[in-house]
């Protein structure tokens, strides 16, 4: 390969990279840093789908972030001639109001993303540790998760709260939205004008598009709002926080690991945070937690074909979305109100084209690669990169 851009995405215990070539963004090896902090493993792919690397990370390889990588770039410099990493993308959860579009990195835009913590305080630090992590006079570009959304119009946007907390911030971003943007890049044939996104994984949401631009998203504020997810709850009343805070003994903190850590999935089967792992259970519980995970999907499908006053398509995208095949099949019947009827054999086969001759509204599988826009955007704003 010869002049790289390097993607990172830098999750709570994962720093996940992939390498594209800097002329034509042909994708190189990817991998991953996992279980940082903890029992950690160094993982890396080639382009042709072969095993580079597969160990146990030595002393302090792993020790936080910054070590991920620089674990990942000792590996790059060994395997790569010097020099040619000329640019670093970096997927970050939130940009808040301010960053509504990729920008070249800079210490007044790393100040800024600081202050945006406390909107994501458990993806954030990660995202902004992976960019100092990297070395002085490597050109860096952050691509925002919350972007894709600055379309919505304010009414699908606001609370009902006092419209100083509205323009204090406290208002609707919506995330997911690099995987978004390139679903709406690779959108079939055929999709039509309104199209509902399920991008469904360990983290889900739902994206109403309307000519590939967002109108309406399931997460709101924050990523816990939405759909049942691994171990998040979804939509969730306010008042069982309140409830929660004044009767049951839980402050900011305990409140906070609930949420994000012991919810969703997991907290309602008692099994497993994984959709695989509860297909193949016999738990009723296991059962339960698959019928409101699909209960919830169909309900917002519901809400966002509302919002765009009527529905051409359905895409199926994410780790769920693209690989299982029981949970699309339980949506498509459950939206047969919407006109979507579901292709037995081809949803088996993971599609792409899922639904029927006969279905009044298609459905597609689309595999999704935020990796791919980081890398565009990368590209195209970094002058020396060619």
């Amino acid at each position: 390969m010869a002049n790289t851009i390097l993607v990172l995405n830098a999750g709570s215990s994962s720093v996940k990279f992939a390498l594209f070539d800097a002329d034509t963004l042909a994708p190189g090896p990817h991998g991953q840093v996992e279980g940082i902090g903890t029992d950690a493993h160094f993982v890396v792919t080639g382009a042709d789908g072969g095993t580079l690397v597969d160990r146990d990370c030595r002393g302090d390889e792993a020790a936080d972030h910054e070590h991920a990588v620089a674990t990942i770039q000792a590996w790059l410099r060994a395997h790569a001639p010097a020099g040619r990493l000329v640019a670093v993308g970096h997927r970050i959860v939130h940009g808040g109001g301010r960053f509504v579009e990729p920008v070249l990195v800079d210490d007044a835009v790393l100040a800024a993303l600081d202050a945006l913590v406390p909107l994501a305080p458990l993806h954030q630090p990660h995202n902004l540790a992976a960019i100092r992590a990297i070395a002085a006079g490597v050109p860096q570009v952050a691509c925002f998760d919350t972007a894709f959304h600055r379309t919505q119009p304010d009414v699908a946007r606001d609370f009902g709260l006092p419209r100083a907390l509205t323009e204090d911030g406290i208002r609707r971003y919506g995330f997911h939205g690099l995987s978004y943007e390139y679903i709406a890049s690779a959108l079939p044939r055929g999709a039509g004008s309104r199209v509902v996104v399920a991008h469904l994984g360990n983290g889900a949401s739902m994206c109403a598009m309307r000519d590939g631009r967002s109108v309406a998203t399931t997460m709101g504020f924050s990523v816990l709002d939405g759909l049942v997810m691994g171990t998040r709850p979804g939509s969730l009343d306010p008042g069982v926080l309140l409830h929660l805070l004044q009767a049951k003994g839980y402050d900011a903190a305990s409140l906070e690991t609930l949420l994000y850590e012991q919810s969703g999935l997991l907290g309602v089967s008692g099994v497993s945070s994984d959709m695989r792992a509860l297909l193949a259970s016999d738990d009723p519980h296991a059962a339960h937690a698959v019928d409101l995970f699909v209960y919830r999907i169909g309900r917002e499908l519901g809400s966002l074909a509302a919002a765009l006053g009527g529905l051409d398509a359905l895409i199926f995208t994410g780790g769920i979305g693209e690989h299982a095949a029981p949970i699309r099949a339980r949506v498509c019947r459950d939206a047969a109100w919407l006109g979507i009827v579901l292709d037995d054999t081809a949803n088996a086969a993971d599609g792409p084209h899922i639904s029927s001759d006969g279905s009044a509204v298609p459905a597609w599988v689309v595999p999704t690669d935020e990796n791919l826009v980081i890398a565009r955007h990368t590209q195209r704003l970094v002058p020396s990169v060619r």
